[in-house]
């Protein structure tokens, strides 16, 4: 499973009845990762794995809070904040201790009712009390390599003692919670959705192959658009653009604190607003703040155009303010990063990957307007669908400077989202590039 943010994992994996079995390089194959994965946890004892009603049980019999964490088993790529790290950490362990620790370690069968999160990322974090009542989320991504201006241990911390207080004091606090829980699903549980229900079950195969049986977070983002696509229709922005990072908006957000702005970019959104760095924004649209994630949650749930109420601390006083979301404010947020971008490519590029050209690059083939865009072909896939677009002939280092009559898609990701709600499958697609000096066109078909 490939589960939210780039702060998580390399768990320092145990060893069954000795050293395990290694792979002809020596190395530990995946499948012996995620099972000596399970058996430290287990031994140790510490976390309850993959056991939410078990949780729950424990939650209600002691009257603690719950920390469910979702995260994938092994995450190859996170080396910062695995459970081992949490566990040792001074400040981090005295706060763990005071919570039901649940670790969910795939998504097959998982609530998707209550467990609502952006599925492009690899660690999740949920602060709960036994009714289900989510007190706030943590964990997010903004870039595959970049995790730590989002993050982090003191982050975390701050936000697992501000879990215990709002602990402590409900129900009583009841109300900043109600907007936590999301709408209905599309579907109950990953397995469900129909591009998914035929090749995996509600639970993991650990008697077989348990690395294949699993469904990774973002085929849940996957499977949730190919709802739209598989039907001929436009994917919403909810699915395309999911959990906007603030800084889309101009909140560049502190990952030592909970809710604190760093800064604030000039001429966005945030600044509109009148929100300034170094205020801590302790409520939006009613609902507590803990972390960037909680921040996350609101934005994704809000409309189109839509007005946004903060309640925000400046020094000593509060205030109120109110963040004025204009039309199509959602598609500044960058798709590119994202895991579910892989097969939106496909979709729409045929499998190319395109990045904004440099300034010497558009001199060349004389676009010399800021506003038209100039992408570079960076890649073109070699397989399954992947390899359409260099079947269909374009070449890496091509520059696209029109596609479908619109020669103002400026990013990547704006190429995406127009495809992917403008050209449905099996529709054919003009692509205007040059290849050197030379201007060409070539007709590419959408997939779905």
């Amino acid at each position: 499973m490939n589960l939210i943010s780039r702060f998580a994992c390399a768990l320092v994996i145990g060893l069954i009845c000795g050293l395990p079995l290694l792979a002809e390089d020596g190395k530990l194959t995946r499948e012996e990762k995620v099972l000596g994965d399970r058996q430290k946890v287990l031994s140790d004892g510490y976390w309850i794995y993959n056991g939410f009603e078990e949780g729950i049980k424990q939650a209600q019999e002691t009257g603690k809070p719950m920390l469910v964490v979702l995260r994938c088993i092994p995450c190859e790529e996170c080396v910062k904040l695995d459970e081992e790290i949490m566990e040792k950490d001074p400040v981090l362990r005295p706060l763990l201790d005071q919570y039901v620790r649940v670790r969910i370690v795939g998504t097959n069968g998982l609530d998707l009712d209550l467990f609502q999160y952006d599925y492009d990322q690899s660690f999740a974090v949920f602060l709960m009390n036994a009714d289900k009542t989510i007190y706030g989320r943590f964990g997010t991504r903004s870039h595959r390599t970049d995790w730590t201006s989002d993050v982090s241990i003191e982050g975390l911390a701050k936000a697992l003692d501000a879990g215990l207080k709002l602990h402590a004091n409900y129900p009583n606090n009841k109300a900043f919670f109600i907007g936590k829980h999301g709408d209905k699903p599309l579907y109950a549980s990953p397995e469900k959705f129909p591009s998914l229900k035929d090749k995996y079950t509600d639970t993991l195969n650990y008697e077989g192959d348990v690395v294949k049986s699993c469904i990774h977070c973002h085929q849940i983002g996957d499977a949730q658009k190919a709802v739209f696509r598989d039907r001929g229709k436009a994917i919403p922005d909810e699915y395309l653009f999911p959990y906007p990072h603030p800084k889309a908006i101009g909140m560049i957000i502190d990952p030592s604190e909970m809710n604190t702005l760093k800064e604030v970019t000039a001429g966005s959104i945030a600044e509109k607003a009148g929100l300034l760095a170094g205020d801590r924004v302790f409520a939006l649209n009613g609902q507590v703040i803990l972390s960037i994630a909680d921040i996350q949650w609101v934005l994704h749930h809000a409309k189109d155009e839509d007005v946004v109420h903060a309640a925000i601390v400046r020094g000593e006083k509060r205030i109120l303010k109110s963040i004025e979301l204009p039309s199509g404010w959602r598609q500044q947020d960058d798709l590119s990063w994202r895991v579910g971008a892989w097969p939106m490519r496909a979709m729409v590029l045929g499998g190319m990957g395109l990045e904004e050209a440099t300034q010497e690059q558009r001199e060349r083939i004389g676009i010399t307007d800021p506003n038209k865009m100039a992408l570079r072909v960076r890649y073109v896939g070699r397989y399954n669908k992947h390899a359409l677009a260099k079947n269909t002939g374009f070449r890496v280092d091509d520059i696209v400077v029109g596609f479908d009559g619109r020669d103002d898609l400026m990013r990547e990701t704006d190429v995406l989202a127009y495809g992917a709600q403008n050209c449905m499958p099996d529709e054919k697609v003009k692509i205007d590039f040059f290849r050197g000096k030379k201007p060409m066109s070539l007709t590419l078909k959408m997939q779905n």
